[in-house]
């Protein structure tokens, strides 16, 4: 450990010094890797779902960051997908995330879409998946995440909703996952950039997300609790659809907006499973990602935050993000390549970034984007 920074250390330290458990999770998380890309993935939720509860820890100051009216420990978050049934993310502060996303959760049980549909793409630091919102539902995730509602042992927390494949009324399901989920998240993200839900993306165009965001807007005001509402979006636009998207946001309320989901492009790739169908993330997103954001930034002219995501994999990746324009941001894929730590890296080296760059918080790096 003599090579880590203070920061790193205050970081690390905490979270070894919890014991036996937090090694024996490190070590499953490696022995995993072998397994069937899915399988690996359940077994890891399983394990850390069995670990106490534990906020982001210490950190520099510096890197504190507001959206919304939350404040962040540091702007590295934890991306929907990983946790869809809240089942461990009372722990993710254990590994150094300052907030975290569960679901997608829709309104009912869904199994999602046939296996296989998750796929390691190892030689591209790549993950191709086809899931289809597969989650337990609202309500049970509503049980788990009632228990840590008033617990500050934990860190900020996110609702992901969506719409059920087969819903009738996709809107009338994400109206109803605003006021069945208000009171239990720090915040709401509006999920509409999943290509794996048939016709859920048409939800982008202007017109029906002016609807959509209308309802959502409504059901908030219903609801008791009033949390900040962000809109998830996928990479795959152009500047004339993040115009409206950006006009529909600021009309109806929305707080920040996440950019972006997975991606239906494909560059080139070496992996055998290239050509499988459904949503590519890691690092093949990092370049197109970067774009979207400061298409949104320019769109926006700093009037919403802004939260990237995807092919989020360093400190230098986070740093980009974050001087084109994003308050924060949030990884998932990066961890099935980086390992469990990958958070508590970042942290660091934006810390020793800062250092360097003549800015006094993070804060001032992202109000610096043009």
């Amino acid at each position: 450990m003599g090579s880590m920074s203070a920061t790193e250390r205050s970081l690390l330290l905490p979270v070894r010094k919890r014991g036996v458990m937090d090694m024996l999770g490190r070590l499953a998380m490696r022995a995993v890797r072998p397994l069937d890309a899915e399988a690996a993935h359940g077994i890891t939720i399983s394990l850390l779902s069995r670990l106490p509860a534990a906020g982001p820890g210490g950190t520099d100051p510096r890197l504190c960051v507001n959206v919304a009216g939350l404040a962040f420990a540091h702007p590295v978050g934890l991306a929907a997908g990983f946790d869809k049934d809240a089942r461990a993310v009372h722990a993710m502060g254990r590994f150094g995330f300052a907030g975290a996303e569960v679901g997608t959760l829709t309104p009912l049980p869904q199994t999602g879409n046939p296996r296989p549909r998750l796929f390691r793409l190892v030689e591209d630091e790549a993950v191709i998946n086809r899931m289809g919102f597969n989650n337990e539902g609202q309500a049970a995730a509503a049980v788990r995440l009632a228990r840590l509602r008033d617990r500050a042992d934990r860190p900020l927390i996110g609702v992901n909703i969506g719409a059920n494949k087969d819903a009738a009324d996709r809107i009338a399901d994400y109206a109803h996952g605003v006021r069945a989920m208000a009171h239990l998240g720090d915040w709401l993200t509006v999920n509409i950039s999943s290509p794996n839900t048939p016709g859920l993306r048409a939800l982008q165009d202007e017109g029906a997300l002016d609807a959509l965001l209308s309802a959502v807007a409504a059901a908030r005001q219903e609801a008791e609790a009033k949390p900040p509402v962000f809109l998830k979006v996928a990479p795959d636009l152009d500047r004339e659809q993040v115009e409206g998207m950006v006009r529909a946001a600021i009309a109806h309320g929305i707080d920040a907006i996440i950019i972006g989901n997975t991606t239906i492009s494909r560059p080139p790739l070496a992996s055998r499973h290239a050509g499988e169908a459904g949503g590519l993330s890691g690092a093949p997103l990092k370049a197109l990602a970067l774009e979207r954001l400061r298409d949104f930034r320019v769109a926006t002219g700093g009037q919403l935050p802004l939260i990237a995501a995807g092919g989020i994999a360093s400190a230098d990746d986070a740093w980009d993000r974050l001087a084109a324009g994003a308050s924060l941001v949030q990884l998932y894929s990066a961890l099935v390549y980086e390992g469990p730590w990958l958070a508590c890296t970042i942290v660091s080296g934006l810390a020793r970034r800062l250092d360097r760059s003549g800015f006094a918080t993070i804060a001032e790096l992202t109000a610096s984007a043009g």
